[in-house]
């Protein structure tokens, strides 16, 4: 029998009601006992390194996770991460940079429902989650939600009441869950050996999205605060000509400074192209800008904070554009 670790983090699946709203309330013990059906198919033990809404779930706690899946690396099969929905995507893109060629799987979950909810989801999400962690062809990050197995680097949040509430974005879900067993899509070749576990992560990231006359001058606080910038552009991609060119100037001298610029849109498939149009192959002119192209915003912050805890220039363009678990292509 699979013996799995679960870590529990809090999200709506572990909220009950308070006079403020919901808030993560349920301890490990609850959750488990509201999925009996799993210990029939997996010995599972537990852990609670913290109960947060995951709008409070940022690097410090990614890290946290890589550090309870290392220290018990050897001592279980597998591994289910509790989460809340709002920044489980970047969790579980941030553990896919942060723990690579993982043999063993890593399985995130959550619901958009309590597990006390009379009509919840969770208790499905939360034993589907356990029945693919369990399965011999199951590694790496993956989400499990609403039946469907996604890559951790593929994933986004795309409803906020539905329970089909996650996306596979431009790549397949790889498997669904059907009578408690995984259907595959695409099984992968499975890792052998050791994973790496990276400890580390560069936090001066930011998130830049265009409106129609945004001014260059936001610059001036980007300049001296963030080591990595994603621009969220319009469609394939590209900069405003406006205010004499300001936007490309900047951005130059921004990457001047030894600081590393991403392209990326804000359509939410199908891609960049910076070279499609003018405004976008403009862009060349400012030094080395990488393109997101086809991965998520999540997969790009994600991979970004993972890259500049250690590189810059162009390591840190080769190891943008090197594929990880699927994340660029």
């Amino acid at each position: 029998m699979k013996r799995i670790l679960m870590i529990a983090t809090g999200g709506t699946i572990a909220s009950k009601e308070t006079e403020e709203g919901l808030a993560p309330a349920i301890s490990s013990e609850e959750l488990l006992s509201c999925v009996p059906e799993v210990a029939s198919v997996c010995d599972v033990a537990a852990v609670q390194p913290f109960n947060l809404d995951s709008t409070n779930v940022y690097a410090p706690h990614w890290l946290k996770i890589v550090e309870i899946i290392e220290d018990n690396y050897n001592l279980y099969d597998g591994f289910v991460v509790t989460h809340g929905t709002d920044t489980m995507a970047y969790t579980a893109a941030a553990l896919s940079y942060l723990i690579q060629g993982s043999r063993k799987p890593i399985v995130l979950t959550g619901s958009q429902k309590s597990v006390y909810s009379r009509d919840t989801d969770a208790r499905r999400n939360l034993a589907d989650a356990f029945l693919f962690c369990a399965d011999e062809r199951a590694y790496g990050v993956r989400i499990v939600f609403d039946g469907s197995v996604i890559l951790g680097t593929r994933a986004k949040k795309t409803r906020t009441r539905s329970f089909n509430a996650f996306a596979s974005i431009d790549f397949p879900a790889i498997a669904v869950m059907r009578d408690g067993r995984p259907c595959y899509f695409i099984e992968g070749e499975k890792p052998v050996g050791e994973p790496i576990f990276y400890h580390e992560l560069n936090r001066n990231v930011f998130v830049l999205k265009m409106i129609p006359g945004l001014s260059a001058d936001i610059f001036d606080y980007l300049d001296d605060r963030c080591d990595g910038l994603v621009i969220e552009s319009f469609g394939a991609g590209g900069l405003p000509y406006y205010e004499d060119g300001a936007f490309f100037n900047r951005l130059a001298g921004f990457i001047k400074k030894g600081k590393t610029a991403v392209l990326t849109t804000q359509a939410e498939h199908e891609g960049s192209s910076i070279d499609k149009y003018a405004v976008g192959r403009k862009l060349r002119e400012c030094g080395r800008v990488l393109e997101a192209r086809c991965m998520t915003l999540e997969a790009a912050v994600a991979k970004l904070m993972w890259i500049l805890s250690f590189a810059k220039g162009a390591e840190a363009e080769i190891l943008f554009n090197a594929p990880v678990d699927r994340d660029i292509y």
